[in-house]
């Protein structure tokens, strides 16, 4: 519903040469689980449920060991249980802060409705009742416990209204450093033939045989479309030109959309007869064009090397 800078001022200038880090902190069944999973789809490596007293034993093994991986960590209440390890949680936060550390805390919270119908409908059980608290008493007692750890925050994010794309889009925001913004999505770029099945894992299919066949003809039969010859036949055809002159651009307008909706896989897939000629030529056309337009597509030629 609501996101929101908060707490601490990230003055990248002081901040010293090392890992930046990302803490996922906030109350149980507000979406920790769903943020760190949206990092992960980053490049981030992600710990969950780490105890506090372990964060700098963690950073100091990743220094160490010369990674440039970017770190997340999860703390919620299965760590942060009591009023001990509350003020624990916090002098590790502080320490972080204090050692220069690029360190972006965000705390996210979502309405005791909310989380009372989270619990009841996933069925899982919040971590304070196993000390004997009712659902509505562990929800109050966690806010009390967690709320120092709010006041630290960077960002705020309430996720009352949020799905989770949405929930995983604007930790997503979050998580791009140095103004920089991620792709989250692989995408994919693939050609097959329809006489061996339709890819299972496509999600965008464009039956390309319609176009003009190489295979009749003797002098390309044995060739391929990642050959020139073939290429130039194929798309030197005037549909394919009509066809491509559509279809690039509206793939790739449809990509940030199926990104903004939290989609981290995507394969476009092309087929023609065998796998061979066009949708192989095709295919390697739209991945050419893609990477124009800042993508960075995988080009698989699933049928390439099978039979015609």
């Amino acid at each position: 519903m609501s996101s929101e800078s908060h707490g601490k001022s990230l003055d990248q200038s002081t901040v010293k040469e090392r890992l930046p880090l990302i803490v996922i902190s906030g109350l149980s069944g507000s979406g920790i689980s769903t943020a760190l999973q949206a990092l992960e789809d980053q490049g981030f490596f992600c710990v969950d449920n780490l105890p506090p007293p372990l964060i700098s034993k963690l950073l100091e093994l990743s220094s160490h060991q010369g990674t440039n991986a970017a770190l997340a960590i999860g703390l919620d209440a299965r760590s942060i249980h009591d009023q001990e390890s509350a003020e624990g949680a916090i002098k590790a936060i502080k320490s972080i802060m204090n050692d220069g550390y690029f360190l972006q805390l965000v705390f996210l919270e979502a309405s005791e409705e909310t989380r009372v119908q989270r619990f009841s409908t996933s069925r899982r059980s919040h971590p304070l009742t196993r000390s004997g608290l009712s659902l509505v008493e562990a929800i109050q007692q966690e806010r009390n416990l967690m709320f120092p750890m709010r006041d630290l925050a960077h960002h705020l994010l309430d996720t009352s209204e949020l799905n989770v794309h949405e929930c995983k889009r604007k930790i997503r925001e979050i998580g791009t450093f140095d103004g920089q913004e991620q792709q989250s999505l692989s995408l994919q770029v693939m050609s097959f033939g329809f006489r061996h099945g339709v890819p299972r894992e496509a999600d965008i299919v464009w039956d390309v045989r319609f176009l003009p066949n190489p295979h009749f003809d003797p002098n390309l039969r044995a060739l391929s479309g990642l050959d020139q010859p073939v290429k130039d036949v194929v798309l030197g055809h005037s549909a394919t030109q009509t066809l491509l002159k559509r279809l690039q651009p509206l793939i790739a307008e449809s990509l940030p959309a199926y990104e903004r909706e939290g989609k981290s896989y995507l394969t476009v897939a092309i087929g023609c007869t065998g796998g061979h000629h066009r949708s192989v030529a095709v295919a390697e056309a739209i991945a050419a064009y893609l990477r124009t337009q800042g993508w960075t597509p995988r080009i698989r030629h699933r049928d390439l090397e099978k039979p015609y």
